[in-house]
């Protein structure tokens, strides 16, 4: 069975949020920030012996880089005076790595293969420090809670270790992660709109259900995002 995530945390991370967002959401400053880019996952050296990806390279090849992906995310935020922003924010990540046996083939000699895919979902809550204010160059820096939907797949042939047989099948395991968010960025102000580079990194542990036989208890879902955003005020 999975272990419940720590989820109690995180609603309190977005319910603190929407408490500051709401008193003053009539009279300050508002923008949906829309941000596009790449997630890059984890590398090994920084995964768990738990984690499924490691283990499955024990017996299936296939290249970790391949879950290097296109990230979407739109956020709404607003200002809490001159250098201070609140937002909440929601995301897109999905991508697919193919893999095949190590040391298994099908009679004629061709290989066993299998279609490796991770999804997340993930929703933010977040708070940045502008140290510059809101107009013309804008770095700043930013921390948050992060609510991670997450679902990880193994579809394709699979062989039976007790007689070695292959079988076709599909392995499904779906969950709730959280995790802090780091951020940080530049946005450069234009008329009504920001236009700005950001880096976000996000943290995660997916439990994966025991009785689904994966070859690890867990999925790291911390990574990378490199994002180009586009700010619009209204």
């Amino acid at each position: 069975m999975r272990r419940p995530v720590h989820s109690s945390a995180a609603a309190a991370a977005v319910l603190l949020v929407l408490g500051v967002l709401a008193p003053p959401a009539a009279s300050a400053q508002q923008s949906v920030n829309f941000s596009v880019g790449g997630f890059v996952p984890r590398g090994l050296d920084g995964r768990p012996n738990t984690d499924v990806l490691v283990n499955n390279l024990d017996f299936l090849i296939f290249d970790l880089k391949d879950f290097n992906g296109a990230s979407l995310n739109a956020e709404w935020l607003i200002g809490l005076g001159d250098f201070v922003e609140a937002g909440l924010g929601a995301g897109w990540y999905a991508k697919t790595s193919p893999a095949i046996y190590r040391r298994f083939t099908h009679a004629d000699g061709s290989e066993i293969e299998q279609d490796l895919k991770l999804r997340i979902v993930p929703f933010s809550a977040t708070l940045r420090i502008l140290p510059l204010g809101r107009r013309g160059v804008q770095p700043y820096l930013g921390i948050g809670a992060g609510v991670l939907r997450y679902r990880y797949s193994e579809t394709g042939d699979f062989v039976d270790l007790t007689d070695r047989s292959i079988f076709r099948d599909n392995f499904v395991a779906t969950g709730t992660a959280t995790g802090p968010l780091i951020l940080g960025g530049v946005r450069f102000r234009i008329e009504e709109i920001d236009l700005g580079f950001e880096m976000r990194h996000q943290a995660g542990k997916g439990e994966l259900p025991e009785d689904l036989d994966f070859s690890g208890s867990r999925i790291d879902l911390g990574g990378m995002n490199y994002l180009f955003t586009l700010n619009v005020h209204f």
